[in-house]
């Protein structure tokens, strides 16, 4: 009864947004609240209005996850085509929009088969999730196949940034008031990853040049790269941005890594002054080495 159906949360950031009408993703917006103001995210909220909203140390942004009521309407709606639905979502520890897809997916239960899949990971990292789904199926008709090479994915997306500010991981409860005043006082720039779909510090640089080291070291470690992009602040390149991308086509010579920037969920979570590295690692790449 029709092919499988996908739907997301527009926390998945997706390096070319045409992909989106071209495999018929469906993305419900997260709802995010600076100050008394609540918008839409990807509906009258891009990461441009996002950052003028909250610069100058304005309100905190807080992220809030569609309802379980969202999701049971759209998983009805698409049960008038389909009899198999993935929804995918940011990592469940960072928003309930996983468990509220996971309730709504029950009210279906005996009349659509609804796979709800924890990504483990947000913004570029669920949208290459996301693509790569979408593109399954295209070419396949099993439910279970598909979310069983998606599972087998998870594994190999790796995600890792620094900021230059404090505030917004203070707010989130990844720094105390004093590391962060402390932080502050030093111009530490913490690094920051996403390891079993919680995001954690990883350790600290002083400097610019020692964050560009850190992330080029990382990224180094992969041989079997698939697809590499670059969150930045800014939807253009930057100095930094230009020296990440010198410094990686050193050491991956004849690749091409793009930048992009970071969209309004991941800003309310680590700020408006990050920048980091999404890496999709194919461990078939590296049989064929």
């Amino acid at each position: 009864m029709g092919k499988v159906q996908i739907v997301t949360d527009s926390s998945a950031h997706f390096y070319n947004p045409d992909v989106v009408d071209r495999y018929g993703i469906h993305v419900v917006p997260m709802t995010i609240r600076v100050g008394h103001q609540t918008f839409k995210e990807g509906v009258d909220l891009d990461a441009d209005t996002f950052f003028r909203l909250t610069s100058h140390d304005g309100p905190a942004a807080q992220l809030i996850a569609p309802s379980v009521e969202t999701y049971a309407e759209l998983f009805s709606r698409l049960n008038q085509e389909t009899d198999q639905v993935i929804s995918l979502h940011m990592s469940r520890t960072m928003s309930e929009s996983w468990g509220n897809a996971l309730k709504a997916s029950k009210t279906l239960l005996g009349r659509c088969e609804i796979a709800v899949i924890n990504s483990l990971t947000t913004s570029v990292g669920l949208a290459m999730i996301v693509e790569a789904t979408a593109q399954m199926a295209e070419t396949s008709a099993n439910l279970d196949d598909i979310v069983r090479m998606v599972r087998a994915m998870l594994g190999h997306v790796y995600t890792v940034f620094y900021v230059d500010k404090l505030d917004y991981l203070r707010h989130n409860g990844l720094l105390s008031e004093a590391q962060t005043i402390l932080g502050t006082m030093l111009d530490i720039k913490p690094f920051l990853t996403i390891e079993d779909g919680e995001l954690i510090p990883m350790e600290k640089v002083r400097t610019q040049a020692q964050a560009t080291d850190k992330l080029v070291e990382f990224v180094a470690e992969f041989a079997a790269l698939e697809k590499l992009i670059i969150l930045n602040n800014t939807p253009y390149p930057t100095e930094r941005t230009r020296q990440l991308q010198d410094r990686l086509a050193a050491e991956f010579p004849g690749r091409h890594f793009p930048v992009m920037m970071y969209g309004p969920s991941l800003a309310a979570m680590i700020g408006a002054h990050g920048m980091g590295v999404v890496v999709h690692e194919n461990p078939d790449l590296e049989d064929d080495l």
